[in-house]
C-alpha cells in the first residue's frame, strides 16, 4: 500500500492540526477508499474468532444459548419470578447485548495487537476497530440461528414485524462503532482499558432493562418515589435497544410483537450518529502518535 496513504498523518506533525470537519472527512474517506481492506480484515477478524477450537464458530449459536440457559434458571426457578415465556424474553436481548460486547471487547484491542504491522505499513488505523466491530455484525447474524429455533417454540409471538431487526440493529451499529473507536484509541495510552471494560460492560447489563423490562422498574415503590431515576433508566442507549428489539420479537408479556418506538430509536440514532462522528474525529486526532506510543 502506498506510503502516500499516510500523508495527511504525516503532515500533520509538521504544520497546523486540521479541523474537526477535516478530521472527520478524512476518516469517512479512510474507510470508503478501503473497502475491499476491511472486507479482509472483517474475515481474518471471523476466522480468528474459530481458530483453535474444536466446534470453531458454532460458539457464536451456543453462547447465547447457554447463557439463557443460566438466566432462566437464575430467575425463574431461584429467585422465583416467573415471566410468560421467559426464555424468548430473555433471549431477546442477550442476542444484541453479545453483538454489542464482542465488538467491544475486540475493537479495545484491535490497534494495540496490530503494533507489528502498524510500524512496518503505513495505512489507516481507523480500519481496524471499523473491521473489529463489522465482525460483530456476523456473530450477531449467526445468533438469529438459535433464535430462529427458539421462535418454533413460541409461534403464538411469532411475527412480521421480526423482520425489522435488521433495522434496529443497524442503528445498534452506529453506536456500537462509536464506542468502538473511542475505546481502541483510549487503549493505546492506558492499557488498564482493557481489563476495565469486561468490569464497566458488566455493570451496564445489569443497569440496562436486559433481565428485566422497563415497565417492570416503574411498578418499583422506589422508582415510583423517584421519578428521576425512571427518566435515567429511559435514557440508557441499550434501554432503547431492549426495548426494540424485545417489541418486535416478544412483544409483552401479555400481548403479540408490536412495532418499536420509532422516535426513541431516531432519536438513538441521531445521538448515535453525532456520537460517532466525535469517536472518529477523537480518534483521527490520535491516529498520528500511535506509532510512536506503540
Amino acid at each position: 500500500m502506498s506510503a502516500t496513504s499516510e500523508a495527511p498523518a504525516g503532515f500533520r506533525n509538521t504544520a497546523a492540526s486540521p479541523g474537526p470537519f477535516a478530521l472527520l472527512a478524512e476518516a469517512v474517506r479512510d474507510v470508503l477508499s478501503r473497502r475491499r481492506l476491511v472486507r479482509y480484515l472483517v474475515e481474518a477478524e471471523v476466522k480468528k474468532r474459530g481458530a483453535n477450537t474444536i466446534l470453531g464458530n458454532i460458539w457464536w449459536v451456543l453462547d447465547p444459548l447457554l447463557l439463557m440457559l443460566v438466566y432462566v434458571l437464575l430467575v425463574t426457578i431461584i429467585a422465583r419470578r416467573p415471566v410468560p415465556d421467559y426464555p424468548l424474553f430473555i433471549f431477546a436481548t442477550i442476542l444484541p447485548w453479545k453483538f454489542f460486547t464482542s465488538a467491544v471487547i475486540d475493537a479495545t484491542s484491535s490497534v494495540v495487537s496490530q503494533q507489528r504491522l502498524i510500524r512496518q505499513i503505513a495505512f489507516p488505523k481507523i480500519l481496524l476497530p471499523v473491521a473489529a466491530t463489522t465482525a460483530g455484525v456476523v456473530g450477531f447474524a449467526f445468533g438469529l440461528i438459535p433464535l430462529a429455533l427458539i421462535m418454533l417454540l413460541y409461534l403464538d409471538r411469532l411475527s412480521p414485524l421480526i423482520l425489522l431487526i435488521p433495522v434496529i440493529a443497524a442503528v445498534q451499529y452506529v453506536f456500537t462503532l462509536g464506542v468502538a473507536l473511542l475505546v481502541a484509541a483510549g487503549n493505546v495510552y492506558v492499557r488498564d482499558l482493557g481489563n476495565l471494560n469486561g468490569h464497566l460492560l458488566r455493570v451496564w447489563w445489569y443497569l440496562s432493562p436486559g433481565l428485566y423490562s422497563l415497565s417492570q422498574l416503574e411498578e418499583l415503590s422506589f422508582f415510583r418515589e423517584n421519578p428521576i431515576l425512571g427518566t435515567i433508566a429511559a435514557a440508557n442507549p441499550f434501554a432503547v435497544l431492549f426495548e426494540a428489539y424485545r417489541r418486535v420479537i416478544y412483544g409483552t408479556p401479555d400481548g403479540p410483537p408490536m412495532a418499536p418506538d420509532w422516535n426513541s430509536l431516531g432519536v438513538l440514532l441521531v445521538l448515535s450518529t453525532i456520537f460517532l462522528a466525535v469517536a472518529a474525529m477523537f480518534f483521527k486526532r490520535l491516529e498520528p502518535t500511535f506509532a510512536k506510543v506503540l
